[in-house]
């Protein structure tokens, strides 16, 4: 994978991690576009550059994530992203061999657009406006929401917005909760794909993620710069799509995911 391709795949993270669209689903549709070879490095590098956006979270959001009087807010994360490692933990091989199937992917992109459309009309009431009104209780529960991301072209920001809302969060709390509750679980997900993954257990050539990375001076430079844009990229995402969320709600995501999915649909049926 060139430097250029790479910095294509991070431009998609970077849009799209935070948008109820599912980033593991257009990175995956664009490095099939571009005609990249599934290789066990492309793979790990969609996982780790979500570094990078983990990092535009913790920008955007500095004084929450340092403020060190609010505890409640530390553990409110730590006891919500726990169903998310410890079914990932068991399903890592499972979400693995789906990564690669595009139809069914697809698939879940467009039912996904299906429940966008009608996410609105299902939760007219809040009663949660801000994050500190949220117990902990509730806050497992949007955990355990998250999980559903688990099947590739869910979207981890559709599940544990959809989530925060069924809890009685605004639109607003709920989507700042859900870009809260990303750090932990992608720092998570970063950490275990680049140094306690094996990839490539049936090749012979089995890897840690970073042995990957520092294979050559190529991959080094992949990484980082893809790391790079990520950050830059999420981070302008991130404060436009909340006031894109409040002006519009959920049904311009719900349609694009449907017009999408169709269209991936018939391209890969068709000419793969």
């Amino acid at each position: 994978m060139d430097l250029v391709k790479a910095i294509i795949i991070a431009i998609i993270e970077g849009l799209t991690e935070y948008l109820p669209i599912s980033s593991t689903a257009h990175m995956g549709f664009t490095a099939s576009l571009m005609g990249l070879e599934e290789t066990e490095f492309l793979k790990m590098f969609q996982v780790s550059i979500q570094f990078g956006a983990i990092l535009a979270v913790v920008v955007a959001y500095w004084k929450k994530f340092f403020d060190f009087s609010n505890l409640q807010f530390y553990y409110k994360l730590a006891f919500a992203v726990m169903p998310a490692l410890v079914l990932g933990f068991f399903l890592d091989d499972a979400i693995e061999a789906v990564l690669g199937n595009q139809i069914a992917i697809s698939t879940v992109l467009v039912l996904g657009g299906v429940v966008l459309l009608f996410a609105d009309s299902w939760f007219k009431n809040p009663v949660i406006h801000n994050e500190k009104d949220l117990t902990i209780k509730k806050a497992v529960t949007i955990g355990f929401w998250q999980c559903l991301a688990m099947m590739p072209g869910t979207s981890r920001s559709a599940a544990s917005i959809i989530g925060g809302m069924a809890q009685g969060l605004s639109r607003k709390a709920a989507a700042e909760f859900s870009f809260f509750l990303a750090v932990p679980t992608m720092l998570a997900v970063t950490v275990y794909s680049i140094f306690v993954k094996t990839w490539g257990k049936e090749t012979a050539m089995p890897m840690k993620g970073y042995e990957m990375i520092m294979e050559s001076q190529e991959h080094i430079l992949v990484f980082v710069v893809g790391n790079i844009v990520a950050f830059i990229v999420a981070l302008i995402a991130i404060k436009s799509f909340i006031s894109l969320l409040n002006k519009y709600g959920f049904r311009p995501w719900g349609w694009y995911r449907i017009f999408v999915g169709v269209a991936l649909l018939i391209y890969f049926y068709c000419f793969q």
